[in-house]
């Protein structure tokens, strides 16, 4: 089929698909209302924003934190994304800090301190007081066990051989220099502050 389109019959229906969509624009129709309702709300509109840190490496980039109230009523972490005002990562977050959403999320994350009994075959839930007891038993036995005062010289050397620090990757330099002095004033020698920042 030919057919034939003068320049005055193009005009006049590009004047009328102009007309009829400039007033669908301006309201006219339905247009506005079709609009409205496939806008989504904005998802943190009702969330509380918290500063943290990645506790992955040590780079610690800094992470926005965002909470909203579950159906309980208690806080859930909802998204986690780069801080843009941290100097260290301006906003980037490597694909593991990206994911810590789910690490949060995971069934399989452990929330509270976990103990297995000589003999036993499985780990039991206690509680904070319980294992930091144990904790500072243990290293107080191993450091009356295991100290040395002074060398085969009867050099002062107050050493703690059998005992090793690490500390966490979100240290700060502040607090990486306490854990040093507390680490060292009990003698230990392996120390690690994974902390570069």
């Amino acid at each position: 089929m030919n057919m034939e389109l003068s320049r005055r019959s193009f005009m006049k229906g590009a004047s009328a698909g102009l007309a009829g969509t400039t007033l669908g624009s301006l309201g006219f129709g339905e247009i506005e209302a079709a609009h409205a309702a496939s806008i989504r709300p904005f998802k943190l509109a009702r969330t509380k924003e918290a500063r943290s840190s990645c506790p992955y490496c040590a780079v610690c980039c800094g992470m926005l934190v965002f909470s909203a109230e579950n159906k309980a009523g208690k806080l859930e972490v909802t998204h986690i994304e780069g801080d843009a005002d941290n100097p260290v990562n301006r906003g980037t977050l490597c694909p593991k800090g990206a994911g810590a959403l789910d690490y949060i999320r995971a069934k399989t994350r452990v929330k509270n301190p976990m103990y297995r009994k000589p003999g036993s075959n499985r780990f039991e839930q206690v509680t904070w007081d319980f294992a930091m007891e144990r904790i500072a038993k243990l290293m107080k036995e191993d450091r009356d066990a295991n100290f040395i005062d002074k060398n085969k010289d009867g050099v002062t050397v107050n050493r703690w051989p059998t005992m090793a620090f690490l500390s966490g990757s979100s240290c700060t330099n502040e607090t990486g220099w306490i854990t040093w002095k507390v680490a060292r004033g009990l003698g230990m020698l392996q120390i690690e502050n994974q902390a570069r920042i």
